[in-house]
């Protein structure tokens, strides 16, 4: 048995900015803290830095190591940071000051260009933090459970990032760009050759943890030109179900994809990967280690895709795929504007966790996708009457493009109390 009743639990700190957004600083669920992406806010004023890209840079890491702090954990327990810049050119900036929070041990990343931010800001930065107790009320979950770092010569290296953290059931990737490990350039040819070397990348990194392809439960892609899509799917498929029991049960992850102003490089493709972790990491104990599988599951109430699974459950996790303003019954985009699209995109996320035996509350983090970054307050409006206690951490960026040319996207992450043993 790997259940134990954990429960969410949502925090905040008033030393991080506060009271901008129904939704929580932090969500806790068994061993990870879902942060919500942090904006260069300073908490005292509820505005934006005074300054640059470095200023805005090093309030978004405060802000980080303040509610780190509030629930007694170390910026060394941060597991993944994902930076979203304006503009890819303050990257080199923004390392600057990453460097002055991750003097030795760095984390996995991810690192895009986003066409808007909240508040008209140049970064926001997010992080997923291990959570070594967990979330069981009465006892701590399995003492102290440690990271696994790992690198490897056959996929890029860099010394920003980490290719892979595990830590407790999952493994958290770095998004991997286009590059050739032996030259670390991009890879020459179009969009096709990228995306097959980006997924290359994921597969030598997992090979070298002796973690099979098939045992990723989401998969983000990034894309500079959205019109890449069917290049890239071309491709993806080819990767996909990767063993013959996979194929024999039509097994592909969960999936999002959104539209970046620019990637790192100049790429035209960056792909990140969330994969389970069955033995854990020690001293795990062995009854929540042993047995533990992947649960994907659809649902004729939500929109379905060859491409992905609605939601992909492991251990205390599911993670559900973006989810677009679609009618199920008739596949078509619905009628209004942002509003009603946020609420259907919305109940596509409930029809979905409701198919899996659990309820709105369950749900611990929340991304949304925006054509329109100034839309947000009427997605709010439509937010808060399926989330009204205002917990799951959130993140909210302005991207180029979406699918069907909707003005919004959501995906989610879900705790999954009863964890994921073989069924019966």
């Amino acid at each position: 048995m790997i259940s134990g009743y954990n429960t969410v639990s949502a925090r905040n700190t008033e030393n991080a900015p506060n009271n901008i957004g129904p939704y929580s600083q932090t969500a806790a669920f068994s061993h990870y803290n879902n942060l919500s992406a942090q904006l260069p806010i300073e908490p005292k004023t509820g505005k934006l830095v005074a300054g640059g890209i470095k200023e805005q840079a090093e309030q978004c890491f405060k802000n980080i190591k303040a509610i780190l702090d509030s629930i007694d954990h170390v910026m060394s327990d941060v597991v993944r940071i994902t930076v979203f810049v304006k503009n890819i050119k303050d990257i080199d900036a923004v390392d600057e000051v990453y460097k002055t929070f991750f003097p030795t041990y760095v984390p996995t990343r991810t690192v895009v260009a986003v066409a808007a931010l909240p508040m008209d800001a140049l970064v926001q930065i997010e992080a997923l933090v291990s959570h070594g107790e967990g979330t069981k009320p009465n006892a701590p979950q399995a003492g102290d459970l440690i990271k696994l770092t790992n690198n490897t010569a056959n996929a890029p290296t860099s010394c920003l990032s980490t290719q892979t953290v595990a830590f407790s059931h999952y493994n958290n990737l770095s998004a991997q760009l286009p590059i050739d490990p032996k030259t670390g350039r991009l890879v020459p040819g179009g969009v096709k050759e990228q995306a097959g070397q980006c997924l290359k990348n994921i597969k030598a990194i997992l090979e070298s943890i002796d973690v099979p392809f098939d045992d990723i439960v989401k998969i983000n892609i990034f894309l500079k030109n959205f019109s890449d899509i069917e290049a890239v799917n071309e491709v993806y498929t080819t990767f996909f179900p990767d063993s013959a029991i996979a194929r024999a049960a039509a097994y592909v992850p969960a999936r999002t994809t959104i539209a970046a102003s620019a990637l790192p490089m100049d790429a035209l493709v960056q792909i990140e990967a969330v994969v389970s972790h069955g033995d854990g990491t020690p001293p795990q104990a062995v009854e929540d280690r042993h047995g533990i599988v992947i649960w994907a599951n659809n649902t004729e109430n939500a929109p379905k895709s060859a491409l992905s699974t609605q939601t992909v459950a492991f251990s205390h996790y599911n993670h559900l795929s973006a989810q677009l303003p679609l009618d199920p019954k008739t596949g078509e985009m619905v009628a209004g504007g942002v509003k009603e699209q946020a609420e259907q995109c919305l109940k596509n996320i409930m029809a979905i966790v409701e198919s899996v035996d659990h309820v709105m509350d369950d749900v611990v983090k929340v991304n949304i996708f925006l054509k329109n970054i100034e839309d947000i307050d009427a997605v709010d409006e439509a937010y808060k009457t399926f989330f009204p206690g205002g917990v799951p951490a959130r993140r909210t960026v302005g991207v180029s493009a979406l699918p069907n040319d909707a003005l919004i996207q959501i995906d989610a992450v879900v705790s999954h109390a009863e964890g994921t043993p073989p069924k019966a």
